[in-house]
């Protein structure tokens, strides 16, 4: 007599608490504790990241993870006024970048298909796919990082030409935007801002 076991859904509905931990109660955090990120939870982040969908696998994000003040002193004079002081304490600071050759890894990516030559040559299609699909990589970093534990602070406020050129001088980089990780001081989140309601932002057609 054999046993036969259900199959296990290919989806499951998250725990209400995994929800509240990546949604509900997730906060854009401006004030830090003083305690370190390990380089193996950054690396965890990453791989958890990388599993989120992009277009045909293109994958054109990049990261850079600036953990040290010389490091940090190189970016603080991109940023905003506003953005310094929360910069300088963040434990790491994530530059989300995209990569103008990111179609040049096609044939290992994307091996189903000759992708790669689509984009050859066609500056306006690379610019195109490679700031959308990082963004979108940005979005899954961000829950990813919270997912692992960490809490995070993803800003606008810098200027990409400044960014471009202190760090990516060669041009085949460019920053999407900046993010700081670590353990966020409770004590100085703003009141959280309101949301649109469905009506609002969403037609069902």
């Amino acid at each position: 007599m054999t046993t036969q076991t259900a199959a296990k859904p290919a989806t499951t509905r998250l725990s209400d608490d995994a929800v509240d931990l990546l949604f509900h109660k997730a906060r854009t955090h401006n004030g830090w504790r003083d305690k370190a990120v390990p380089k193996a939870l950054l690396q965890e982040l990453y791989d958890l990241a990388r599993m989120g969908p992009t277009s045909a696998n293109t994958s054109p994000a990049r990261f850079i993870f600036l953990t040290t003040p010389e490091a940090k002193a190189r970016l603080l004079p991109s940023m905003s006024p506003t953005n310094v002081d929360k910069t300088k304490a963040a434990p790491v600071t994530a530059i989300i970048a995209w990569d103008t050759e990111f179609h040049n890894h096609l044939p290992r990516l994307f091996p189903h298909a000759d992708f790669r030559s689509y984009f050859v040559g066609n500056d306006a299609l690379i610019h195109e796919t490679a700031f959308r699909n990082s963004s979108l990589q940005g979005g899954y970093f961000i829950l990813a990082a919270r997912a692992v534990g960490l809490d995070v602070g993803p800003m606008s406020g810098f200027d990409a030409e400044k960014v471009n050129v202190e760090f990516f001088p060669d041009g085949k980089w460019k920053v999407n935007f900046i993010a700081n990780l670590g353990y966020g001081d409770q004590n100085k989140l703003f009141p959280r801002s309101p949301r649109l309601e469905f009506h609002e932002a969403a037609l069902v057609l």
